[in-house]
């Protein structure tokens, strides 16, 4: 009887952390189709616009009202810092998405969508640093 309790726990301290790991990458794979509408949404924008746009709330900004945003945009445990300077949108930008449940910084610019990039926002599970999308 003891020899089938110390497999269960065996077995069970394995399992629990591969979980708690998979449960984090699915939050990061949340983060990261954001990541990917908000590159979308930003290309279309240079095509129609001439221009990349900033986050903001206005009606030519990058919004949970733009469309194309993804849903998981919208989850109040995304975050997201735009580092873009409003003075170089036309053709430059960077903002950075994470999602406070899981492990890693997402950059999106006009020529990459890279994990945990070098001057990135500060990975931060309280969402310090960034803000909602508006």
């Amino acid at each position: 009887m003891l020899i089938v309790i110390a497999i269960i726990g065996i077995l069970v301290a394995i399992t629990i952390p591969a979980l708690i790991g998979a449960q984090k990458r699915s939050y990061d794979t949340g983060a990261q189709a954001c990541a990917k509408s908000i590159e979308t949404v930003q290309a279309i924008s240079q095509i129609d616009r001439k221009t990349y746009m900033i986050v903001g709330t206005g009606p030519d900004s990058l919004n949970s009202l733009t469309d194309g945003i993804n849903a998981a945009c919208k989850s109040e445990n995304v975050y997201i810092k735009d580092r873009s300077s409003p003075t170089t949108l036309v053709s430059q930008y960077a903002i950075d998405v994470w999602n406070r449940r899981g492990s890693r910084v997402f950059t999106v610019t006009p020529t990459a969508l890279s994990a945990d990039m070098p001057g990135a926002t500060a990975f931060s599970d309280t969402g310090a640093g960034g803000t909602h999308l508006p």
